[in-house]
């Protein structure tokens, strides 16, 4: 698959709010600051389409990128964001976990943790809730280009040990791997379109 097109389709602060879109989704998340919005502008190859910050905790709505017109990107706010209120952190995740529970576009969850790191608590927290509620999800370990080569392989081996999940590198300047991604979520999507 060769993604031509995207568009921002709407920003919405919960599920009651978003358009039923008739498409597969793929609901990406991950700690405040991971990269969700530079993984949506490299796959589409179109710069500042999803706005990225250096501020953690900046998306606090439901963002919706349509690609191709035969799916849908969902960044939704991060977790692990320290610096806002318990009741704000708290209100998040219920929303969060309400439009990962009763989303039925949803095809897949894309979980992206910092490849310059261990797998931290709250990312470990998020995976094994995932697991609980029998979401199908894959691992992208973002930031590859901020590590040596020859980590990135031990890297997303030890992920996909911990975490017992397919694992793919995301670099945004190299679509070496972009282009991986991209063949999985086609996968999904085909997946998906022989089941209904």
């Amino acid at each position: 698959m060769k993604i031509t097109k995207a568009k921002f389709i709407t920003s919405a602060p919960s599920l009651k709010d978003c358009p039923e879109l008739n498409l597969p989704e793929f609901a990406l998340v991950g700690r405040s600051n991971v990269g969700k919005s530079s993984f949506i502008n490299a796959l589409v190859n179109i710069k500042g389409l999803a706005k990225t910050s250096n501020t953690p905790g900046k998306t606090k709505l439901i963002n919706l990128f349509g690609i191709n017109d035969s799916f849908v990107f969902a960044d939704l706010p991060g977790y692990g964001y320290a610096k806002v209120s318990g009741k704000i952190q708290n209100d998040w995740q219920k929303s969060l976990e309400n439009y990962l529970l009763k989303r039925n576009s949803i095809v897949s969850l894309i979980q992206i943790i910092d490849a310059r790191h261990p797998i931290q608590q709250n990312d470990m927290q998020m995976a094994q809730w995932i697991k609980f509620n029998k979401l199908p999800c894959f691992i992208v370990a973002s930031k590859v280009d901020q590590i040596s080569k020859s980590q990135i392989f031990n890297v997303c081996k030890n992920f996909e040990k911990e975490l017992n999940l397919e694992v793919f590198p995301f670099c945004k300047t190299d679509n070496f791997y972009n282009q991986k991604i991209i063949q999985k979520i086609e996968d999904i999507i085909n997946l998906s379109a022989s089941k209904i």
